[in-house]
């Protein structure tokens, strides 16, 4: 595992020069030889609060386990809110892609994968992208931020009073609403043709984030004839990662890492 920061200097928005004002990734590389192959980009949930430990290292470990590279973001929470989160994942993709020949990942197969609130970061960077800066001084910046796959588990999609998990969008706009940002920061309301391939899943009982989240982003894709997977588990409560504990909802990890595979991620590596 190696520490990565997303900037060498201070990150935009600095509120100092602590440990959670200095947004970095994990590295954890696949092993073997060959060729370049895809990685994730694991982004923990905790409501914009804080980083779920059950969602970092131990997700990042196990595509590892499958070939894939794989990486962990600690992205910025509270007190930060909207757009520095949004910004330390799109850095974290322009990263991964600026030194993809280096770390022998495939710089068209980065998927950007979120847990609850970390799943309202990767849905938000699929569908607020943008080309990069071509005039800017620091290479890193004039890369496109596209993430080219998502895997959306318990995600936070909307952020609109009917479906909203309302802490997270306290933490991340705050007590007075605005409502440009409502919908900017609602995913689904943002999709289009250019939005990248999504596996989703979430639990029909999960109490905390209704499943209403994940079926507005389904049906969005869907309109827009994007490719997705949806699963939908009967059982499991919010917040279970990688569900090692429940038969049924821990085959999300394995169907996720062969929707990759059959798209090419590991291409013909050894």
């Amino acid at each position: 595992m190696e520490r990565i920061e997303l900037w060498q200097d201070d990150a935009p928005g600095a509120l100092g020069s602590e440990e959670e004002d200095r947004p970095h990734l994990l590295r954890f590389p696949a092993e073997g030889s060959g060729v370049p192959r895809g990685a994730v980009i694991v982004c923990p949930g905790g409501g914009y609060a804080m980083r779920a430990a059950h969602e970092a290292d131990p997700v990042a470990q196990w595509y590892r386990s499958r070939g894939f590279h794989a990486f962990v973001l600690h992205y910025r929470v509270a007190p930060y809110m909207y757009p520095n989160a949004l910004q330390d994942a799109q850095r974290a993709i322009r990263l991964v892609r600026h030194h993809a020949e280096e770390w022998g990942v495939d710089a068209q197969r980065i998927a950007l994968l979120g847990f609850s609130a970390g799943g309202h970061l990767a849905a938000s960077a699929g569908t607020l992208f943008n080309d990069g800066d071509p005039f800017a001084e620091d290479p890193i910046s004039r890369l496109d931020c596209r993430p080219d796959a998502l895997i959306l588990c318990y995600p936070v999609i909307s952020m609109r009073d009917e479906v909203v998990h309302v802490g997270s969008r306290r933490l991340l706009l705050g007590e007075e609403l605005d409502a440009e940002l409502v919908t900017l920061l609602s995913a689904d309301e943002q999709v289009n043709r250019d939005t990248p391939p999504s596996f989703i899943w979430h639990t029909a009982e999960d109490a905390a984030v209704p499943i209403a989240n994940s079926l507005r982003f389904a049906a969005a894709l869907a309109e827009h004839e994007v490719a997705f997977d949806l699963h939908v588990y009967q059982k499991g409560q919010h917040g279970i990662g990688l569900a090692l504990d429940d038969r049924r909802a821990a085959g999300w990890s394995e169907l996720s890492a062969s929707w990759l595979e059959d798209q090419g991620w590991l291409g013909d590596a050894d």
